[in-house]
């Protein structure tokens, strides 16, 4: 997949053109992807992808976002995208009138252009679906709803679930256990006094992370883990910063400065205060007992 930053560096000829954030490559974005590159192979052209890094809500309303940059452009890969135009988000692209962004669409020769029907672009979001069909044929696609789900597939949607810590419910619409990555850094070494020796991870501080207790699979250097994942402030211990620490079961090895991904796939129970460490501890056992039973094949 060819990745540009500007619209001047894609490669001449048409191209189908789908158009949007595409924050957590869910299932919609996926759909909307899938039917793009079925008229771009039809057409014997590439799809490029007009996306945006950091997405448009994280920039200007400040939430956090579900795919970093190099996950998208690994799922945009994996789903078959031949180019990958990632224009940076910031106060001057904020600023441009509908028209600027027109002309990139058409320095891009777009022959079809996709987007999904609550899109929209420009400044103050004055450019609309009418606006995209005077630069070429726009297919717009429907919000994409699940079968007995009762809503529309969105990141925002997903980031609500998220911060429920519905993990379970933010895959079904991600069509993929949510994940981070993050690299290991130096913690205070609390778990391994505990008896439980946890892997602290580093990520951006717009990662959207549910909180709480999960049974989770870590994709480290040495293959895959089973693991339990803590994300929270760590009350019993008067915690001010919030944390994200893995425990792999029967791992043994020194993880720190390894980047490490996490996939969540079962809530254990929310954070909780306790009243000594040896009550945090027996909790602990009793977590990694519920995570085992989680990841334990059916």
């Amino acid at each position: 997949m060819l990745l540009i930053n500007d619209p001047q560096d894609a490669p001449p000829g048409p191209k189908v053109v789908a158009v949007g954030s595409f924050d957590g490559l869910h299932l919609g974005h996926q759909h909307l992807l899938k039917q793009a590159l079925q008229d771009a192979h039809a057409h014997h052209m590439p799809l490029l992808v007009y996306t945006f890094d950091p997405p448009s809500k994280v920039f200007m309303k400040g939430e956090g976002f579900l795919t970093d940059l190099s996950e998208k452009t690994e799922l945009l890969r994996a789903l078959g995208v031949e180019i990958a135009l990632i224009v940076p988000f910031n106060e001057a692209f904020a600023r441009r009138d509908k028209g600027e962004f027109l002309g990139d669409l058409r320095s891009l020769e777009a022959h079809l252009i996709y987007v999904g029907e609550d899109f929209r672009f420009g400044r103050g979001r004055a450019g609309g679906l009418e606006d995209l069909q005077a630069v070429a044929p726009t297919r717009v696609l429907p919000l994409l709803e699940l079968p007995g789900d009762g809503g529309a597939v969105k990141s925002t949607r997903i980031r609500e679930l998220l911060k429920m810590g519905d993990v379970e419910g933010a895959s079904r619409l991600l069509g993929r256990p949510y994940s981070a990555r993050g690299i290991v850094v130096e913690g205070d070494k609390l778990g391994r006094t505990l008896g439980f020796p946890t892997a602290n991870l580093q990520v951006s501080a717009m990662k959207v992370l549910p909180l709480g207790v999960y049974a989770v699979r870590v994709q480290t250097h040495k293959g895959e883990y089973g693991a339990m994942a803590n994300v929270g402030y760590r009350p019993t211990v008067d915690g001010r910063v919030l944390r994200f620490e893995v425990h792999l079961f029967d791992f043994a090895g020194d993880l720190y400065g390894q980047e490490l991904t996490v996939a969540f796939l079962h809530k254990i129970r929310d954070e909780m205060r306790f009243g000594s460490l040896e009550e945090l501890k027996a909790q602990i056992a009793r977590d990694a007992q519920a995570a085992r039973a989680a990841l334990s094949p059916a």
